[in-house]
């Protein structure tokens, strides 16, 4: 269990910050930077969201230990690397839209 949130933690985190180096990149203007660093956040998220299916199926399985602080930390990150995303996307299209006027 340890195992698999440690998974979670380490890919989710990942792509948290590469969604934020993306908008940093892009408030700059350097948009194929941004872009690149977007498809480095959509792959660590695939990873973490892979390894999320793992507890998903040990559930199924009926094998699903009881839940602890470190599979909530997991979960949380998880949910706001989604989050951080989507923002993320906004946040360069707005960059994007500011320097093609």
């Amino acid at each position: 269990m340890e195992i698999i949130c440690t998974e979670m933690i380490s890919y989710n985190g990942s792509a948290r910050s590469f969604f934020m180096e993306a908008i940093r990149e892009a408030k700059t203007g350097n948009f194929s930077e941004a872009e690149e660093l977007m498809i480095s956040g959509d792959e660590n998220l695939e990873k973490g969201h892979h390894t999320h299916a793992k507890l998903i199926q040990k559930e199924a399985a009926g094998s699903m230990p009881p839940v602890g602080l470190l599979l909530i930390h997991a979960e949380d990150l998880m949910m706001s690397a989604e989050t951080l995303k989507l923002m993320a996307r906004e946040i360069i299209d707005i960059y994007k839209r500011i320097s093609d006027s």
